[in-house]
């Protein structure tokens, strides 16, 4: 469940001063998630328009939550928040809460894009703020995903390799994305046609190789994810779009 939320909201910003004119502000996304053969959990995403020190910003709700047999034994509850600026799509505030089994974490980042610095508050353990030194452009987790759904159809072709930097938890990780070709996938609402799209990752940590990841989109003006699938040190994980409403642009789907 934690390396489901570290592969939607962790590597897929492709480009910096890209606004979000193309998502709606009352959009909510569901996903299935299962590790091997099991029903491990669900994960959900919904946005709305609010104002963050003045500015237009759109304020993105994660949630991370295990289910079934895995519940029993992992429990899983996973809280993130980013707000972004509606203008730049860039992050100006994220929080990452979770509770995963007996580990908890609560950190809340503000952002300094102006001198790409941040600010890092760990709330659990109650210290002082951190300011730490970043690179241009920076995303956070969340803000991420929303970048790459930002993209128009020239930005994101088969072919397309991009260079990103995503702040996650502590650290700062840098990922290729490739986008490598189309397919059509089967979902429980009908066929959809997808991109393709592979992020070389660090490997040994967290996932089996650095091509272990694949990611399916929908191929039109939305961007949506639609299938994820991740080999892990130990097993696989598989998530699948599972609900959707207030989505800008109709999904497409094959007749």
């Amino acid at each position: 469940m934690r390396y489901f939320i570290l592969l939607l909201f962790g590597f897929v910003q492709f480009f910096y001063s890209q606004g979000l004119g193309n998502i709606s502000t009352n959009e909510s996304l569901t996903y299935r998630i299962h590790y091997g053969f099991l029903n491990a959990g669900e994960a959900t995403l919904s946005t709305n328009e609010t104002h963050y020190k003045g500015m237009p910003h759109l304020h993105v709700i994660g949630k991370g939550r295990s289910k079934g047999a895995v519940n029993a034994f992992f429990k899983v509850r996973d809280h993130y928040e980013s707000y972004i600026n509606l203008s730049t799509g860039l992050p100006s505030f994220y929080i990452r809460n979770v509770h995963e089994g007996s580990y908890k974490q609560h950190l809340q980042t503000t952002f300094h894009h102006d001198s790409t610095t941040l600010t890092l508050k760990n709330v659990l353990e109650n210290s002082s703020p951190k300011q730490i030194k970043t690179v241009k452009g920076v995303q956070d987790m969340l803000s991420a995903f929303y970048y790459l759904r930002s993209m128009g159809e020239q930005d994101l072709k088969v072919g397309s390799i991009k260079n990103i930097n995503v702040w996650i938890d502590d650290e700062l990780f840098p990922f290729q994305i490739r986008v490598v070709g189309t397919e059509t996938i089967s979902t429980k609402f009908g066929k959809i046609k997808c991109l393709k799209i592979i992020p070389l990752v660090k490997s040994g940590r967290v996932f089996k190789e650095k091509e272990g990841v694949t990611m399916w989109v929908s191929n039109d003006k939305n961007h949506i994810p639609i299938a994820i699938s991740a080999k892990l040190l130990v097993g696989s994980l598989r998530a699948d779009l599972s609900n959707y409403s207030n989505v800008k642009y109709p999904l497409q789907f094959v007749k």
